[in-house]
């Protein structure tokens, strides 16, 4: 559940701190004293869109955080390691985000950097905020869908259904390419048919890359390999008085030398030695200069095969790898689009078999989801009843689409007929603003005990109802706080008394400029805030005697409901 909210230097908060209890937190206040501004900030903690304008005058940055108590913290954990962040310690989660005028801004989960995109990756299993602007998506056939196939408990076979779309739509797509327009067909073939050419009057292989830039070194700069190593073969053994007759003429003077200083005799050995690889050089140099081809026809042949595999560089590279596997890829796919009608008749049967899978895996859906119509309809005609429609029901239909859709082969209509005697009619048909709040209410009740979600924010879910009817969505707020964290924004006194846990948002002008302030309140001033409510700010002593009448009879009543 969420433990705290701190906001600072957002809007006309300077710094406030409101921290949340278990069960139904109720926040009141005059209009315009900055209760949306906390929705603002939650909007910004579930990785909603970050506006500067909503910085506070004067300040250069602001910032929002919160501090979630989670109970089974496995799932989001899991979530959190994907994401490469750390997991939550002793089951507490914090989040920060922050604003700065020049539009730039950081989160932090868990103290660690991290994207508004990990914001929005974690909201699913935080908080489920609720607006009046959000009533509409209840009139989306997508989100009455979502809903029908959570209460149907079928999220598994609309898994299996979806990977099937995804496999039909992709065969689709191949064959697509493969009988698509013929003109882009055409110019495909002849693309790669001149790729080919182009390559293939080359024919590179591997001996073009290293191998053929040191064989050109080496014939470019033939003439000067030549004649230093001919100098050095004159040096060793072939020029006027080489080193190799040197050696020999040392025999002589070492067989003296060994008759006077006999250990010299071994000295033999290593001067015969130094001879043979003397010997060996020579015939190394020698050799490897009779292959150097100082030809200027040679030098051209090899300037020109270098110029022509460089062009194939610049074209398909950079590297010669990437020429050869360009070469490689566009036989493969000339071959594949010359040859195709085979390919064409094996993808076809494909798609067939793909679509009795779909269907197959749809008709499973859809039988889930009707199988779930009725209890569906009777669930949300028992809520309703309890909000004020006594005599409404809640039909739900669903009809088959002309083709398969990403969700499935139906679309779902929820009907609404809230007095006897009239037809019931698709929702988006009749509902006004106040129905629709009502309508949505109720489907948050159904939807709390099939949802992942531990809290549940509302923001103003009983606009433009009040009276009886507003007790009514009280009463329904708190017996829907016995299953998950409730934080309601209200104007309303008869929902409000409802509350477990009051926060009272005011604002004050200091020095020019208007400040907000978050309180808890205790019985004392919960009494005299919705003695305010009823009566303004001048109420009478007989206001404030029927607002804590009000705060009674709601106290007998939640204490008779059930408890999960």
């Amino acid at each position: 559940m969420l433990a705290r909210l701190s906001v600072r230097n957002l809007a006309v908060v300077e710094n406030a701190e409101a921290d949340f209890a278990s069960g139904l937190n109720v926040i009141t206040g005059e209009t315009g004293a900055g209760k949306s501004v906390l929705m603002g900030a939650l909007r910004l903690l579930t990785g909603g869109r970050a506006d500067r304008t909503a910085i506070r005058t004067n300040a250069t940055e602001a910032s929002v955080s919160a501090v979630y108590e989670v109970d089974h913290a496995a799932e989001l954990n899991a979530v959190l390691a994907d994401l490469e962040l750390p997991l939550c310690e002793d089951g507490i989660l914090l989040l920060r985000r922050s604003l700065k005028c020049d539009g730039t801004g950081k989160v932090r989960i868990n103290d660690a950097p991290a994207t508004a995109a990990a914001l929005r990756r974690l909201a699913p299993y935080l908080t489920d905020i609720h607006g009046p602007d959000d009533n509409l998506t209840l009139l989306a056939p997508e989100f009455q869908l979502r809903l029908l196939t959570a209460y149907a408990d079928a999220t598994a076979e609309q898994a299996d259904y979806s990977e099937k779309w995804q496999t039909l739509k992709a065969l689709k797509e191949e064959l697509l390419e493969l009988t698509g327009d013929p003109e882009r067909r055409d110019y495909e073939l002849t693309r790669l048919r001149e790729t080919l050419a182009d390559i293939d009057a080359v024919n590179p292989t591997e001996e073009d890359g290293d191998a053929l830039t040191e064989q050109h070194a080496q014939v470019a700069n033939a003439e000067a390999i030549l004649a230093d190593g001919n100098s050095l073969l004159n040096t060793l053994s072939e020029g006027d008085n080489p080193i190799a007759t040197q050696l020999i003429n040392l025999h002589r003077p070492l067989r003296d030398l060994a008759r006077l200083l006999p250990e010299a005799a071994t000295w033999g050995e290593a001067l015969e030695d130094i001879q043979e690889r003397i010997q060996e050089l020579s015939r190394t140099i020698s050799g490897r200069l009779a292959s150097i081809d100082a030809d200027p026809a040679a030098l051209a042949q090899l300037e020109s095969r270098l110029a022509q595999i460089q062009r194939l560089r610049r074209r398909y590279g950079p590297t010669l790898e990437d020429v050869l596997a360009h070469r490689q890829a566009a036989r493969a796919k000339l071959e594949a689009l010359a040859d195709s009608e085979s390919a064409i008749h094996d993808l076809k049967v494909a798609i067939t078999r793909a679509t009795q899978d779909l269907i197959a895996a749809g008709e499973v859906l859809r039988a889930k989801r009707l199988r779930a119509i009725p209890q569906l309809s009777a669930a949300i005609t028992e809520e309703l009843r309890d909000l004020g429609f006594s005599q409404a029901s809640f039909p739900i239909q669903l009809e088959a689409l002309d083709e398969p859709a990403p969700s499935g082969l139906d679309r779902v209509i929820f009907c609404f007929e809230p007095n006897p005697g009239e037809s019931a009619r698709p929702l988006a048909a009749i509902a006004s603003s106040g129905e629709i709040a009502r309508v949505m209410l109720a489907v948050k009740v159904i939807l709390a005990r099939h949802d992942a979600i531990d809290t549940l924010v509302f923001d103003e879910i009983d606009a433009n109802i009040g009276g009886e009817t507003g007790r009514k969505v009280g009463l329904k707020l708190r017996q829907l706080a016995e299953q998950v964290q409730i934080i309601c924004i209200t104007h309303q006194p008869q929902a409000a008394v409802y509350g477990q846990h009051h926060l009272r948002v005011r604002k004050a002008v200091n020095d020019g400029q208007t400040q907000t302030f978050i309180e808890p309140l205790d019985e004392t001033a919960r009494a005299t805030e919705i003695a305010r409510m009823l009566g303004g700010e001048d109420f009478t002593p007989i206001t404030r005697e029927h607002a804590i009448e009000m705060l009674h009879q709601a106290a007998i009543t939640s204490s008779s409901l059930p408890s999960n």
